[in-house]
């Protein structure tokens, strides 16, 4: 799940760069598209934004199943502890 996460910050933060090099780009060179600039930098805050939490959601994800992927595995130590216990 967390590797969803990463695609997705990674997708968004080369959208972002992108979106900053346009802002970059005068204007005669943008036929058709947005000239403001100030507009490619408002989306391009956006998106960087947006990948930024999206590695923060990735890596909470990450810690959360590592934790729980841990508690299982002592759960299930102590259990076969428990076992050779009774049977010794």
């Amino acid at each position: 799940m967390s590797r969803n996460f990463y695609i997705l910050a990674g997708t968004l933060l080369l959208i972002a760069l992108i979106s900053a090099g346009m802002a970059m780009v005068p204007s005669s060179f943008q036929p058709g598209l947005p000239a403001n600039g100030s507009l490619w930098r408002t989306i391009a805050l956006i998106f960087l934004l947006g990948g930024l939490v999206a590695g923060l959601a990735g890596t909470m994800t990450h810690l959360f199943e590592q934790v729980d992927r841990r508690s299982e595995e002592a759960r299930q130590a102590g259990r076969q502890k428990r076992r050779r216990d009774r049977s010794s």
